[in-house]
């Protein structure tokens, strides 16, 4: 469901670290980080996403501006997780722990918690798809006409598809390069590494493409916990 990113250390200018009067100058060097992608449900924002407060900054003044405390986020999540002062070992986070672990993932349905976690994992994974409303499907009391999270996510899973049949066709660089822009543009790195989920080659694209954390992965792909980390 979340794409495991890599904030790393706050940037420099000359050799010091960089010191932001507002938390709007760090757009530029977080997307260059971690992409034009929400941090949290994974869609792709052309325009640019949001800069996301972990912790929100009107309980927490000291942190509006600390580089450790960002993510990016889409309106929809962002609005959703609102000024939320959430603990943070109470969620999974993607920067922080490999979010591709704790959830499965189902073309007919929402994200939901993977079925080999513990009672209390499971409530973690849970409490973290209700933060930003990535429970939300059709039928759900709080999905919005507004919210096009799921219409998007279900293009994504419609499109990787179609992307995979050409593949098995006609498998050459070109076309697996023409597939990963493809995603790239469109966003949900988890949705296209599910429909790539036995295709090495293209998944070690795609992670790099998407610039997803790489110490969340083994060599061959496959999904490994992250250091310091719950997950």
């Amino acid at each position: 469901m979340m794409r495991p990113v890599e904030r790393g250390e706050i940037p420099e200018e000359n050799g010091v670290p960089r010191q932001f009067r507002e938390y709007r100058d760090a757009r530029i060097p977080l997307i260059e980080r971690m992409g034009g992608y929400c941090s949290y449900c994974e869609i792709a924002l052309p325009s640019g996403p949001h800069i996301e407060h972990v912790r929100p900054k009107d309980p927490n003044p000291e942190l509006e501006t600390t580089w450790s405390n960002f993510l990016l986020a889409c309106s929809n999540c962002n609005s959703t997780k609102r000024a939320k002062n959430v603990v943070l070992a109470d969620y999974f986070w993607p920067d922080r722990d490999n979010t591709m672990r704790p959830f499965e993932y189902d073309s007919e349905r929402a994200p939901k918690h993977a079925g080999w976690l513990t009672p209390s994992q499971q409530d973690v994974a849970n409490r973290t798809l209700r933060l930003t409303g990535l429970d939300r499907e059709p039928g759900h009391p709080d999905l919005s006409d507004s919210d096009f999270r799921w219409l998007k996510r279900q293009e994504a899973w419609q499109i990787a598809r179609l992307e995979r049949l050409k593949i098995e066709r006609n498998g050459t660089p070109d076309q697996r390069d023409s597939a990963v822009q493809v995603a790239v543009g469109r966003g949900f790195f988890s949705v296209w590494m599910q429909v790539f989920y036995d295709d090495e080659d293209m998944r070690k694209r795609l992670i790099g493409w998407f610039q997803a954390a790489t110490d969340c992965f083994g060599q061959r792909t496959d999904l490994i916990p992250r250091a310091g980390g719950l997950m």
